[in-house]
């Protein structure tokens, strides 16, 4: 799968200017070029057929202070309500357990990689984050409009805020984080990817167009690529909930 991302290693990373300001970084190992969410630790693989596709799963062993959230059952059984044309080239499913430094610089509840290096090849995967189990989540006072309604969406999810003169809080606890993992942030990141096919893969013209397209998709203002990730997964929540598909009870 011809991919920018695969082709240009330093997109979004600070040898292309990215977060030069930060005073605190994530670590990258000088022998090492993956990237620090490519960079796993002990980990268990499975792969599972859904819909008559293939994806393979990753789950990084629990370390002592993060657990996940959603198991393999949970995820299998979310994906299989997911349209299968929806699917594309995505393979991979990583369950993730993100360094203290990285949760706090690069904190969230899971990510869309076009080409994420695992076991010398490239696939597309979607990452969900583990979490500190009664760690807390913080959001400061001065939110925008996007904000403001992603913080309805997590009191949504059952997360109980705090609120006090800096900002609001909230414990994280598993059926919350679960409720949002499952039920929001893996149906957004299939946005995402979703979104990438019908930029990119849509078309039957050579590899020259298709990489031009790759290229103005990488460059798509960030809210553009929000809002449809937004839509594809809150109409798709919906049509789940009418049918009362979900909320199902957790599946270990």
């Amino acid at each position: 799968m011809q991919n920018p991302t695969r082709r240009n290693r330093n997109i979004g990373t600070s040898k292309q200017g990215h977060g030069q300001q930060n005073r605190l970084t994530i670590p990258n190992p000088y022998d090492d070029p993956r990237l620090f969410y490519e960079r796993l630790g002990a980990y268990d693989k499975e792969e599972r057929n859904i819909n008559g596709h293939t994806f393979l799963f990753i789950t990084e062993r629990n370390s002592r202070f993060l657990k996940h959230a959603c198991s393999v059952n949970d995820l299998e059984k979310m994906i299989s309500y997911i349209p299968s044309t929806d699917y594309g080239d995505l393979k991979l499913i990583v369950l993730r357990q993100p360094k203290r430094k990285e949760s706090i610089l690069s904190g969230v509840w899971g990510r869309l990689i076009y080409s994420y290096e695992f076991e010398d090849d490239f696939y597309p995967a979607v990452i969900l984050e583990a979490f500190e189990d009664n760690g807390k989540l913080k959001w400061p006072r001065g939110l925008g409009p996007d904000d403001q309604q992603e913080l309805l969406r997590l009191r949504g999810d059952g997360h109980s805020f705090i609120e006090s003169k800096r900002g609001y809080t909230a414990l994280l606890e598993a059926r919350n984080v679960r409720n949002t993992q499952l039920y929001r942030t893996l149906l957004h990141e299939f946005g995402h990817y979703v979104h990438y096919l019908k930029m990119v893969k849509a078309f039957n013209d050579d590899a020259a167009n298709e990489e031009q397209r790759e290229k103005e998709y990488l460059h798509l203002p960030k809210d553009v690529k929000e809002k449809f990730a937004h839509q594809y997964a809150n109409k798709l929540r919906e049509q789940l909930l009418q049918q009362n598909l979900i909320p199902f009870e957790p599946l270990t």
